[in-house]
């Protein structure tokens, strides 16, 4: 098999890396608009580097995995779509529903795969909580609180191009509340802070938010994000029931100090990243994605599932500019897939 990556930022370097090594895949095409940086991944993996985009479809591949700036996925999708071609792509399809409806609309038209990189539901963690949901130990689940906590900020330049926190960071909550729970929101309310560094203000976006998620059974969530979370990087899932209580996230990584007398002490090695926390979790969406290609395993998190993140996101945003609960039915792309 061979496949062509489009990217090789952080994430696309993670990726190639995972591909190179993977036992199905023969070779890799690698491509990105800094030339020199793909060049010097290409030469580090043994793999072959291409000048452009047009070259990693010319040239031939049997699949495409997108690591773009966000502003290029949708158009790539479409091209690949139109060329018969599955594709793996990092969150989100677009920073807005309409660019995001084309392209799903060119995924199904062509009857391609599409499979968007929603790397926690990889993570053991989540999947314990999803299983311990399913399975009825926690009883009645009534409330979920949630949390991602960056440790430091972003460049400056590139918040701007990042669609804000609920699209960016909070979006793989929105994507987990509902693989965990097998539940759909139905109404959001959200708030933002920008205080702390100017750069939040000059991009229109917030260093902090915070949202309460109202689902079709009427369990509440709460769900928090923050860039400037100096104790380390912290991201985790509490969920409650009638008969028990869960966590995910919670180990002696996690970067949090109890006060109390007898509790555990800080961690002595807090996490530092996404990269780091979800690094088995990133490996399993890639290994699934081969899967997919080769026919062995139905997709595990397509277009449409992607879709529903984005509109619970898009919520929270109204929300938030205009200081009201917002009914997910004013959001558009609606009739969300039946969640599994």
């Amino acid at each position: 098999m061979r496949i062509g990556v489009i990217g090789t930022g952080r994430i696309g370097t993670l990726h190639a890396n995972t591909l190179s090594r993977h036992r199905d895949v023969g070779s890799l095409i690698l491509t990105d608009a800094d030339a020199a940086r793909a060049q010097e991944l290409a030469h580090r993996l043994g793999e072959t580097v291409a000048p452009g985009v047009e070259e990693i479809f010319r040239w031939g591949v049997d699949a495409v995995v997108i690591t773009t700036a966000t502003a290029a996925h949708a158009e790539l999708i479409g091209r690949a779509a139109r060329s018969g071609l599955p594709v793996f792509c990092e969150k989100p399809i677009a920073l807005d529903l309409p660019g995001s409806l084309t392209a799903i609309a060119e995924v199904e038209a062509a009857g391609t795969v599409l499979q968007m990189g929603f790397q926690r539901r990889f993570d053991a963690g989540y999947t314990g909580a999803r299983e311990a949901v399913r399975s009825g130990r926690l009883g009645r689940l009534h409330t979920v609180r949630a949390l991602t906590s960056d440790q430091g900020p972003p460049d400056a330049a590139w918040l701007p191009l990042s669609g804000g926190l609920y699209r960016d960071t909070l979006i793989h909550d929105f994507d987990v509340l509902r693989w965990v729970t097998g539940r759909e929101v139905t109404d959001v309310y959200a708030a933002g802070s920008d205080a702390g560094p100017r750069m939040f203000r000059e991009a229109g976006d917030v260093g902090t938010a915070a949202a309460l998620l109202t689902l079709d059974d009427t369990t509440l969530a709460t769900l928090t994000a923050t860039r400037m979370n100096g104790a380390g990087y912290d991201v985790r899932m509490e969920l409650a029931g009638e008969r028990d209580q869960i966590v995910v996230g919670l180990d002696d990584r996690t970067p949090i100090a109890s006060t109390e007398p007898t509790g555990p002490p800080a961690a002595d090695k807090p996490w530092t990243g996404f990269l780091e926390r979800f690094g088995p979790a990133y490996e399993a969406e890639l290994n699934a994605f081969v899967e997919v290609v080769r026919g062995e395993r139905a997709n595990p998190c397509d277009g449409r599932e992607a879709l529903q993140a984005l509109r619970i996101a898009e919520a929270c945003e109204l929300s938030r500019r205009e200081r009201r609960p917002v009914h997910l039915a004013e959001i558009a792309g609606g009739s969300p897939p039946t969640v599994v």
